[in-house]
């Protein structure tokens, strides 16, 4: 079961990073590339324990739809989001935030398994490992770049209205 670790330091408060990554208006802007809308569950604005939003976009070539639900949650420091109905066997994404200093360091713990046996592990060890890392990088710039410039506000105003 690959596990990909990544970390990131940010020059924004704790809270602003972790609301910032659990909000589903900036995930749909940081993964503008593949067409992903949010199509059930919470669409909009910040989600919380217990509640579930499902995706729409295209991948590889074809349109996957992946449900997900947040199972852990204790603000601001810690969410873990988990499948519950999509292509992947299974995976877990714990996202971790601590202030060191007057920074932020967001940490990604992103476990996943691949249905269809060795087949699977294969396909892993060529692709799709690189492919979720860098997906989770580019996520990872965006809300970086939205709580360092100021960005934020607008994200965030959102769950006001």
């Amino acid at each position: 079961m690959p596990l990909i670790v990544l970390e990131t330091e940010i020059n924004g408060a704790i809270e602003v990073c972790f609301d910032l990554s659990r909000s589903i208006d900036l995930h749909i802007i940081s993964t503008a590339h593949t067409g992903e809308k949010a199509v059930a569950g919470k669409t909009q604005g910040l989600i919380e324990l217990n509640e579930s939003v499902t995706w729409r976009a295209r991948y590889l070539y074809t349109w996957q739809t992946l449900t997900s639900q947040i199972t852990a949650f204790k603000y601001p420091t810690y969410f873990v989001d988990e499948m519950i109905l999509g292509a992947f066997k299974s995976f877990r994404h714990e996202h971790l935030f601590r202030s060191v200093q007057s920074k932020t360091m967001m940490t990604d713990r992103f476990n996943f398994e691949s249905p269809y046996g060795i087949a699977g592990k294969i396909f892993n060890n060529l692709y799709l490992t690189n492919y979720m890392t860098e997906l989770l990088i580019e996520r990872n710039n965006i809300i970086k770049e939205y709580a360092e410039n100021g960005k934020w506000e607008d994200i965030l105003r959102i769950r006001k209205s």
